[in-house]
């Protein structure tokens, strides 16, 4: 240790570009982990927020809540602690001049997956809503009229929750009979009631019965098979497993171009007695400081640049998974100074001193 930290001592600039590369790989890295988090919210916020353990679907619906169409009496909690009836519909909300594509969902407000209200009141009234707070970021507020897309209705807010997203949309929270409305416009109290599923809980999904034209999907199922949800997550999760591999190669081609350029010292003190072993404990502590240091300023630069991102910018930071990252950025930084150690070992004293 004491040979590798008197080396970067005195070399401040070229293990400063190391650290600088090595603290720009782990900036992406913490950062594309941050807006893996953040687009997986996106798509699930509302999901999450039932906490619930599953939800029953059509057969033929292929875990696709829109595709699913039932009526309201085809299950009777059998075989369920708690269940809830849901409705959903997608539309484009329009005030003003502020646009929005939005999931709405039509529920009973005295069933558990009714939402808390964080500002304003529950809907009361037919074609009253709750809607997911990032409207209100985006310049809605209460009280507003929105005029929806492809349908002559209106709805009108008349509070906020929090973290109410669906496949990325903010969700309205509205009676069935909003529901009905919104669907059917002027022709509502002629068409029957259908939902889309049935939302449960319970200490074992196996002993829910359904009919079979239905199914019961558990909770994370119905998330991975949300559209787009699964190739979204797997896509950053590769960019971030390549950025490992990237880091243990431009460290290793780094260290061994140093370690090239240190043979005849290396030489001149294998000659003088010092071990192979020592050599390379010395460079696998000064790979492990450099990587440290850089990874510990990637995080640091990481959470400083979520302050000022803006809300848009779907960027969640999990520190549990930064913490994990960090650690493999070292770890594989390490290894890529195995391919150095090697050179080390190999080195004759008498031929690197030009014997």
């Amino acid at each position: 240790m004491f040979l590798a930290w008197n080396e970067m001592k005195n070399n401040k600039l070229r293990f400063s570009l190391i650290v600088g590369v090595l603290t720009l790989v782990s900036y992406l890295v913490f950062f594309l982990s941050g807006l893996a988090n953040g687009l997986e919210n996106l798509n699930k916020e509302a999901v999450v927020k039932w906490d619930a353990d599953g939800i029953i679907l059509t057969e033929e619906s292929d875990i696709n809540l829109p595709q699913s169409s039932m009526n309201p009496d085809e299950y009777d909690g059998n075989g369920a602690s708690e269940y809830a009836t849901l409705g959903q519909f997608n539309a484009i909300a329009t005030s003003g001049e502020q646009k929005s594509p939005v999931a709405i969902f039509g529920i009973s407000e005295d069933e558990f997956i009714m939402p808390d209200v964080t500002e304003g009141r529950a809907f009361k009234y037919t074609g009253e809503v709750v809607a997911d707070d990032s409207l209100r970021e985006e310049g809605f507020q209460i009280g507003d009229e929105l005029k929806l897309s492809s349908v002559d209705e209106t709805l009108t807010i008349s509070g906020f929750t929090e973290d109410a997203r669906f496949n990325a949309s903010p969700v309205l929270y509205g009676s069935f009979e909003t529901l009905q409305k919104v669907r059917f416009g002027d022709s509502a109290e002629n068409r029957d009631y259908k939902v889309n599923g049935f939302v449960v809980r319970t200490g074992n999904l196996d002993e829910i019965e359904v009919a079979d034209s239905l199914q019961v999907v558990p909770t994370q199922t119905f998330i991975e098979g949300m559209p787009g949800y699964s190739e979204q997550s797997l896509t950053l999760s590769f960019m971030i497993y390549f950025l490992f591999i990237i880091s243990a190669v431009i460290l290793a081609i780094f260290l061994y171009v140093l370690t090239i350029q240190k043979i005849s010292i290396f030489g001149v003190m294998k000659a003088q007695g010092v071990s192979s072993g020592y050599l390379a404990k010395s460079v696998v502590a000064q790979t492990f400081l450099l990587a440290l240091a850089g990874t510990i300023i990637g995080f640091v630069l990481t959470i400083a640049t979520g302050y000022f991102l803006p809300a848009a910018v779907p960027v969640a930071f999990n520190y549990m998974d930064m913490l994990i990252y960090g650690a493999v950025l070292v770890f594989v930084s390490v290894l890529g100074a195995l391919f150095s150690i090697q050179t080390i070992v190999k080195i004759d004293p008498l031929e690197a001193i030009g014997g």
